[in-house]
């Protein structure tokens, strides 16, 4: 069975930049970015823990699951 791949999403327009991400990122997927934002150069490092998007007091951070036909696509692209 294939590890299951996942994607950080950030809405830019709701995060107040506070940094808690970041900080409890236990893969440091998410870093401290331009402007103390978060940034995340590379999203395969995700393990989809959740946490980020848990404590994010402005729900600006949503993990989606990548589906396999998405990561073919990526993949023959």
């Amino acid at each position: 069975m294939a590890k299951k791949q996942y994607k950080v999403e950030i809405k830019y327009q709701w995060c107040k930049a506070c940094g808690i991400c970041y900080h409890i990122c236990p893969t440091k997927t998410i870093i401290q970015g331009e402007l103390n934002k978060p940034a995340v150069p590379d999203h395969s490092k995700c393990i989809g823990c959740l946490m980020c998007e848990n404590l994010c007091p402005d729900f600006a951070i949503n993990i989606v699951e990548v589906e396999e036909e998405q990561k073919a696509g990526v993949e023959n692209a």
